[in-house]
């Protein structure tokens, strides 16, 4: 097995869409990896709004002033990919007790697998607590206001996906 750069690390996600709490984490991240991978998954047990291409182009047009930040998918078991490219971490975010449970499992599993690399847990931004690519995609599909949720180019996306124009956000004409 080839050296793990410890100062890489590869965040992973469906991103569907990519929101402002995953901006802001990645960007955390930044403080303390050289380095971030995100890395946009193509097999989810999800339903996916957006196309794995759709969803990569996104999150590359967020981060394009970003030069630390790479945008690429994978679809393979999630320790393999962080090995296949160098990475000495993964980095995972956390919302609320909630989320620990499953982060922990998977993070003994990728241990257990590999335990070489390391999984970094950081809380989400207070701000961004509340915040998941369900709700926003729940809000979008019914006309609500989703501006300063998703960064500008998921929000067109999103406004695209559903028919909403963005002027009508937050006249819901649903109800």
């Amino acid at each position: 097995m080839a050296k793990l750069n410890p100062r890489l690390a590869v965040y992973p996600g469906t991103f569907d869409p990519l929101t402002m709490g995953h901006v802001s984490l990645t960007r955390r991240g930044l403080k303390v990896f050289d380095n971030i991978i995100l890395a946009v998954a193509e097999s989810t047990p999800k339903k996916t709004l957006f196309t794995v291409g759709e969803r990569v182009a996104l999150a590359q047009d967020v981060f394009r002033d970003e030069p630390r930040v790479t945008v690429a998918s994978f679809d393979c078991l999630l320790i393999d990919y962080v090995e296949s490219r160098g990475a000495g971490a993964i980095m995972r975010g956390l919302r609320a007790v909630s989320d620990f449970e499953y982060e922990f499992q998977m993070a003994l599993m990728n241990r257990k697998l590999k335990w070489e690399i390391e999984t970094v847990f950081m809380m989400t931004d207070f701000k961004w607590m509340y915040l998941s690519s369900t709700i926003v995609k729940e809000v979008a599909q019914y006309g609500g206001d989703i501006r300063g949720l998703v960064p500008g180019p998921v929000a067109t996306a999103l406004s695209v996906k559903y028919g909403v124009k963005p002027q009508d956000w937050g006249h819901n004409h649903y109800i």
